[in-house]
């Protein structure tokens, strides 16, 4: 009986064993649960391996590490931060996908990145790789307390470079001189440890002079007749503008011009003045909208040397005979592009006055002066237009009209001037100057308000 009851309890010990092993041996060799074994050893393994590289400040660089702006915090000196101290304190965990690899696919996997001992685990944003650092620095405080100095508060004033850093070379200066402007907008620069001054400089000034000459020369016996003649022409035109690129505009301009010519018909001169002028501009505008601006401008000219009527000692024109000054107060619309600039300036209130210093001049009603008087003052309205226009790269147009009536007369004139630049020093020229004056008595030897001149040089030329 006892040996039944052995064989029975035996019987019942092996039905209670034989179950519970099966269980464990299932558990041990279930894909799903080998998979995510191998997956975490994995992930410990390279995450160590990495953690290594900022542990121990021994440990070389491996040269697949890459600098990135998501691991800055490994590269600044060991500074603490609160993040890595929080982060440990939260909680956030979800299963992984590769919980549905099988075993074979673990192995693959885990052949696969054995073959870099420093494969970084992938870190699709800025927030994975914050959480990712913040691991690391926290065990860096916990393990070399002593390394860490400051807090992320003392970053605050660190600065990018140190002044030691900037090396200072004698290239610099010539440097600096072919990165120049043609117009800058800054001269002169105070510097004060830091602290960099820039005073801007409107002003704007521009120069340019020629000499030209033209010659003709016929024998005596030329079956056609004439005479020979050379003439000489000179001109200066000085510019000087401001412009603040914000309200105010102030434009100044200086034109001389002085021009010779050969009189071999003049059995009293030997030669005489086809060109002089001297004529001074300024206008001071302030901007009422985007290309319009209240303008007050004001022009004087007037000549050098005298001029005489062929073969008689009768004086045209001479020195402050006539000057002339007109002052406008108006509206001033500009428009300027690359290849052109316009200026268009009309004035409801114009003022003219003419002076004539010499009485010998003959006849002062040209100049619209009475009889027996040195002076006029004329009032109306005025429209002046001046245009440049750069057509290519040596050839330019420039034009400047201006029509003055008083209502009861009319004073216009036309300047037109073609520039054909052949070198840097060499150009030629072609003026036409038309006028119309209906205040000039007409008489045998001025049939004709209207009026024209035209000159063709060509000489040594020069801007700035």
């Amino acid at each position: 009986m006892k040996r039944i009851q052995t064989i029975i309890l035996l019987l019942f010990g092996f039905c209670l064993v034989t179950p519970a092993q099966n269980t464990s041996e299932q558990l041990q060799t279930n894909p799903v649960v080998q998979a995510f074994k191998d997956s975490l050893n994995q992930l410990k393994a390279s995450y160590y391996a990495h953690y290594r590289i900022w542990e121990d400040l021994d440990i070389p660089v491996p040269r697949s590490a890459r600098l990135n702006v998501n691991f800055y915090k490994l590269h600044l000196p060991p500074t603490y931060y609160s993040a890595p101290i929080r982060q440990a304190f939260e909680v956030d965990w979800a299963p992984d996908k590769k919980m549905g690899m099988t075993l074979a696919d673990s192995l693959r996997q885990a052949i696969s990145g054995s073959s870099s001992e420093w494969n970084v685990p992938q870190l699709t944003s800025s927030a994975d790789a914050d959480r990712w650092v913040n691991k690391i620095l926290r065990n860096y405080y916990i393990q070399y307390p002593d390394y860490v100095k400051g807090n992320e508060m003392s970053l605050a004033g660190v600065k990018a470079f140190d002044d030691s850093q900037v090396l200072d070379t004698s290239n610099k200066k010539e440097i600096k001189s072919y990165m120049r402007t043609e117009n800058p907008v800054a001269e002169n620069v105070e510097a004060d440890n830091e602290l960099v001054v820039v005073k801007p400089n409107f002003w704007k000034k521009t120069g340019n002079g020629s000499l030209q000459f033209s010659q003709h020369g016929i024998s005596d016996n030329w079956y056609q007749g004439g005479e020979s003649t050379n003439a000489l022409l000179a001109e200066l035109k000085l510019t000087a503008n401001y412009d603040d690129r914000q309200k105010v505009q102030f434009e100044n301009s200086l034109e001389i011009k002085v021009g010779f010519i050969t009189a071999p018909s003049d059995t009293v001169h030997k030669y005489k003045t086809n060109a002089d002028l001297f004529r001074l501009n300024s206008k001071l505008g302030v901007r009422a909208v985007k290309n319009l601006y209240y303008t007050l401008a004001a022009e004087f000219k007037t000549q050098f040397f005298p001029n005489y009527k062929t073969n008689t000692n009768d004086m045209i024109s001479n020195f402050l005979s006539p000057a002339q000054l007109d002052v406008s107060l108006g509206l001033d619309y500009k428009l300027e592009k690359s290849k052109y600039k316009l200026s268009v300036m009309g004035s409801p209130f114009s003022y003219t006055f003419v002076y004539i210093d010499n009485d010998k001049i003959i006849n002062p009603s040209s100049f619209n002066v009475e009889e027996g008087k040195s002076t006029a003052h004329l009032f109306g309205s005025k429209l002046t237009a001046n245009f440049d226009w750069n057509i290519i790269s040596n050839i330019s147009y420039s034009s400047k009209l201006d029509y003055f009536t008083t209502y009861n007369k009319v004073i216009a004139n036309w300047e037109n001037t073609f520039n054909f630049q052949v070198s840097r020093y060499l150009s030629a020229k072609i003026f036409l100057h038309a006028r119309f004056d209906d205040g000039v008595k007409l008489n045998e030897d001025n049939d004709s308000y209207f009026q024209f001149k035209e000159m063709l040089t060509f000489g040594l030329s020069y801007s700035w």
